[in-house]
């Protein structure tokens, strides 16, 4: 009888178990996958997420913030001063732009996605990104160069200053050798009207 009362208790154990295991199968079987088919599927970032920065050069007017507040130095930024014919158009906020930018280049291997660049920009033209895939094989693939000028244009912006910059400092030895002259003429002038002391007899 023990027997008998053993053998049909393990059957109904065994289906308890069989039962208890099917319904956590049954359970996850209609819950939705917590992994994603990644790199075909893709999961949305979050809104202030962190990952490449871009540049847009017609919003930059080359003021070397976001240069200066880089912790690892991994902007560089180069600037060519522009003269009054040059126009070099507005930003989308309607501020003149008055420096030509011939180098912009971000070393993203260096960058630690700090953000402290973007905040103190002053036309909001580099900003993070959601791009987060881009990785590459050659490190100098890792430099993004986001400026637009050519280097004829970088030549000629140069030569236009360094004439700028010759007739500005003409005109200064001009101005000074005016104003020297008239100093000269103003002191013979004195000296001529004033009158002479008369010399005591002795």
């Amino acid at each position: 009888m023990n027997a008998i009362t053993e053998y049909f208790g393990n059957i109904t154990q065994s289906l308890k178990t069989i039962s208890i295991g099917m319904g956590v199968t049954f359970k996850h079987l209609f819950t939705p996958a917590v992994t994603i088919q990644y790199p075909t599927v893709k999961m949305k970032l979050p809104e202030r997420s962190r990952n490449r920065l871009y540049v847009n050069m017609d919003d930059c007017i080359g003021c070397d913030q976001c240069s200066k507040a880089c912790p690892v130095n991994c902007i560089e930024i180069e600037i060519i001063k522009s003269t009054p014919e040059d126009d070099l158009g507005i930003t989308s906020s309607g501020q003149k732009k008055k420096l030509h930018v011939p180098v912009f280049n971000i070393d993203i291997a260096k960058c630690c996605y700090c953000g402290l660049c973007v905040y103190p920009c002053p036309t909001e033209c580099i900003y993070m990104t959601n791009v987060y895939e881009f990785s590459e094989f050659d490190r100098n693939n890792l430099i993004y160069n986001f400026a637009k000028m050519t280097p004829a244009e970088i030549e000629t912006a140069q030569i236009k200053v360094k004439k700028m910059d010759e007739e500005t400092a003409a005109k200064k030895v001009a101005a000074a050798l005016v104003a020297a002259q008239a100093k000269a003429a103003l002191d013979a002038t004195t000296q001529t009207s004033t009158p002479q002391q008369p010399t005591q007899p002795q």
